[in-house]
């Protein structure tokens, strides 16, 4: 996890500024707002402040993403009410799920367990390259019994998609 000079090596999601600053953004707004309407409306107290302000903090913990780091054998996921960290090294299975928002599931061999929105993966290329490298890890020490196919398939789709948005940027697609 750490570099021979003491440093931390880790990858983080790119995006996870942009998204938590909408989310400020999102439920500042509906706050403002709610408190707007009421007090023009006549019927602001402080018990309905006090509402409109809660129910703006429930917007902001909902619309929050949950933040993403990789390091050299490690993955975790940190959302507003917990952090779930695997060893990417010691993985024994790796399971998708498909349909309203696809993930991974990911087992290590010490019993954690840790869900991964693909969207994630596909946006980070640090991500998928610090989880590519401790899959490979995995396979060589034969701890990982059940997903490689899975991983395999999700890497093809990772690196065609790279390849598309390269070639579009350089104008040659």
């Amino acid at each position: 996890m750490t570099r021979s000079d003491g440093l931390w090596v880790q990858a983080g999601d790119r995006h996870w500024r942009g998204s938590a600053r909408l989310a400020t953004s999102c439920a500042a707004l509906f706050g403002a707002m709610s408190l707007l309407v009421d007090w023009d409306a006549g019927s602001l107290s402080l018990p309905r402040a006090l509402l409109w302000l809660g129910m703006s903090a429930a917007l902001f913990t909902v619309l929050l993403p949950a933040r993403v780091t990789a390091g050299t054998g490690w993955l975790a996921v940190r959302g507003p009410w917990r952090r779930q960290l695997v060893r990417t090294d010691a993985l024994t299975t790796v399971r998708r799920y498909d349909g309203v928002s696809s993930h991974l599931v990911l087992h290590d061999s010490y019993g954690h367990r840790l869900e991964l929105d693909l969207r994630v993966l596909a946006s980070n290329p640090l991500i998928w390259h610090e989880l590519d490298t401790g899959v490979r890890r995995s396979v060589e020490r034969g701890t990982l019994l059940h997903g490689t196919d899975v991983l395999d398939r999700l890497g093809h789709s990772i690196d065609d998609e790279t390849v598309r948005e390269v070639l579009r940027a350089s104008g040659l697609s």
